[in-house]
């Protein structure tokens, strides 16, 4: 039996039709979730604020069909639009100064992404390692989405929340993303909005545009790849800026920013991003992505896979990006490889 069992989860129709979808597979696990102390302390400090009030009139101007989404979700999961929008707005609020000090780091874990540039006529790769609190194991979705209005995306989803973590659309462009901690939360879109607009972006050129948009509330890490020109791109994007680098060699992102644009930016690093930055920079050069990418993210001696000890890794996906479609396959932990996997041709 699967110990990281990912539902898969088809959803169609209008906005708030695939929000119901993603709520109603969600329900069970909200339960238990919206009464851990992180949520609950965030609950506290926040449901009926001004700043919450100000995230959602944000939201809803810039993205009103995402907000149906959610509005969808909470209908599906049973709960109320205001818990359902604060719990996609999580990572944009600052925790209150007298949560634990677990609950702290737990917030500040992240991600390990691979970008490795084509050979020939060979694939430019895509590979992610998406990490996060044990409890979500066997929680996650994986959604396949065909939207009346904007692109069919398929995607990686924690439950409750819009789609996004890492995925890819018809329209061939991929994307995963990696936690970033820096220190310039303001008022804005909350980021997992803008995972969901580079989702349904059209290519590279319209997602980097989406990113470089001055009112985000926080920010993440965005790794993107596009089946058509098969280029890899890396952005850091925190609220207060962006920086955009094509990747040219293979190269891995541990969920801190690396950029010298960010010199000045305060930012947490954790001591296990630190750890797998170094440890997947040092593999890569050492030649280990001749065994794939999976040589690298499951390695578990720094460990880039996390197996429980400091955080858990929830699914590995690795996507193969050709001329003219994408391979892509995930896998629930090393001994449970392609637990889904498919192609998705691009015209």
């Amino acid at each position: 039996m699967s110990t990281n069992t990912i539902t898969r989860v088809r959803a169609k129709g209008d906005a708030f039709s695939v929000g119901f979808a993603i709520g109603r597979a969600s329900a069970g696990f909200l339960e238990h979730a919206l009464r851990v102390e992180e949520y609950r302390a965030l609950h506290a400090r926040w449901r009926g604020s001004d700043y919450l009030k100000t995230l959602e009139s944000v939201a809803r101007s810039a993205y009103p069909r995402f907000v149906r989404e959610i509005e969808g979700i909470a209908a599906g999961a049973g709960q109320n639009f205001e818990l359902m929008f604060l719990w996609n707005c999580a990572q944009d609020l600052p925790l209150p100064n007298d949560v634990s000090p677990m609950t702290k780091a737990v917030a500040t874990m992240g991600c390990t992404s691979l970008l490795i540039p084509a050979e020939g006529d060979g694939p430019a790769i895509l590979a992610h390692n998406e990490d996060g609190e044990a409890e979500y194991l066997g929680a996650c979705l994986w959604v396949e989405a065909e939207p009346e209005e904007g692109l069919a995306w398929s995607s990686f989803t924690y439950p409750g929340n819009l789609a996004g973590s890492f995925g890819l659309n018809q329209a061939g462009l991929v994307q995963a993303m990696n936690n970033i901690t820096p220190n310039d939360h303001q008022p804005g879109v909350p980021r997992h909005f803008i995972n969901r607009a580079t989702l349904d972006a059209k290519g590279l050129d319209e997602a980097i545009e989406i990113l470089k948009r001055k009112d985000r509330a926080s920010g993440y890490h965005h790794n993107l790849g596009e089946v058509k020109t098969r280029r890899l791109i890396s952005v850091e994007a925190p609220a207060s800026g962006y920086a955009v680098r094509e990747a040219a060699s293979p190269r891995a992102h541990a969920n801190h920013m690396l950029c010298g644009e960010f010199d000045s930016l305060k930012q947490t690093i954790s001591l296990s991003s630190r750890d797998r930055q170094e440890a997947a920079d040092r593999m890569i050069a050492e030649g280990a992505l001749a065994g794939g990418a999976e040589a690298v993210l499951f390695d578990e001696t720094t460990p880039i896979y996390k197996n429980g000890k400091n955080g858990s890794t929830l699914a590995t996906g690795v996507f193969e990006l050709f001329l003219d479609r994408i391979e892509w396959r995930i896998h629930a932990a090393p001994h449970e490889r392609d637990t889904l996997s498919g192609t998705m041709r691009v015209i």
